[in-house]
């Protein structure tokens, strides 16, 4: 078996069936699975599945154990030499899978190789994941991308080769059987945000390379699988916090959680300043108040 496609589903059942598509199309002169995790959907995604694709191996899960320890149900009963991890709100172009696949094949010290990430309209996401540290947190990644873009690839650059990177966002990331294997699957403490930045993380301090192919291209309807609203940001910092929790000292993962809520108090005050000039008429300006006001008050209830 050439590779392992593996999606984890949560409630999204039409995102799933065209992701699914996607892979039939596209996927030749591969031997392939598919295998999806569901985690505890309600919205009749197993149904959809055994009725449309016969062919797909699927876990049911009785609640949603989250993205990490799904994909890892996976990865453990997985045939393929490379797995392929793929959102259910991405769709594959012809020839991005193939190219990712020989790719890795060409090169035995890669363990990680992502594409490059498109919205609906062709316009370029950012695809590639600096590790987390006090810089990143202190300063803005558009600032760090300008000013170090040796350090910090993004999306600004038009790269016509591949890029040795940090981390890539993991949407769709075909990673190596052997290296899973030498490393270990996915640390389960990250329930959804930044378990494939630390997995990455853990394969290069054991000496594996990480590679963005940029003529790879992979529709990314962002957020659809777990939205925009205060509990996905939320998830978000848990998972940036259990990152500094595991790779840093004491003190820096203290200050990493300080200049979170100053950024955050001055987004707040530069939302407030902005709600109370307006008399409180741009209702985008209100949400982001209320999201901000909320993120703020987790902070200091100590981010239950």
């Amino acid at each position: 078996m050439d590779l392992s496609v593996v999606i984890v589903n949560w409630n999204t059942k039409d995102l799933l069936r065209g992701c699914l598509q996607s892979v039939y199309r596209t996927l030749k002169d591969i031997h392939f699975e598919v295998i999806v995790v569901d985690n505890a959907s309600q919205d009749g995604s197993v149904a959809m599945l055994k009725e449309d694709f016969p062919d797909v191996k699927i876990i049911e899960n009785e609640t949603n154990r989250g993205f990490g320890a799904a994909n890892n149900q996976a990865l453990e009963v997985m045939q393929g030499r490379y797995a392929l991890l793929l959102n259910t709100d991405t769709v594959l172009t012809d020839g991005a899978v193939r190219q990712l696949f020989f790719f890795l094949e060409q090169h035995p010290d890669t363990a990680m190789a992502c594409g490059q990430l498109l919205n609906e309209d062709g316009s370029r996401q950012n695809s590639i994941a600096a590790f987390p540290s006090l810089l990143t947190l202190l300063f803005n990644t558009s600032i760090l991308e300008y000013l170090f873009p040796k350090r910090y690839p993004s999306k600004r650059k038009d790269y016509k080769e591949p890029v040795e990177v940090e981390s890539c966002i993991g949407a769709c990331l075909m990673v190596r059987k052997k290296a899973i294997d030498e490393v270990g699957l996915f640390d389960e403490r990250f329930f959804f945000f930044l378990e494939e930045t630390d997995w990455a993380f853990r394969m290069k301090k054991a000496g594996w390379k990480v590679y963005f192919i940029p003529s790879a291209a992979i529709y990314h309807f962002q957020g659809r699988s777990i939205g925009h609203g205060v509990e996905s940001r939320i998830a978000f910092y848990r998972s940036r916090y259990a990152y500094f929790r595991k790779w840093y000292k004491r003190p820096q993962y203290i200050l990493a959680r300080l200049l979170i809520l100053c950024r955050l108090t001055v987004d707040w005050v530069s939302m407030a300043a902005a709600n109370l000039f307006l008399l409180g008429a741009n209702r985008r300006i209100r949400t982001k108040l209320s999201v901000y006001s909320r993120l703020i008050l987790w902070h200091l209830r100590g981010c239950p």
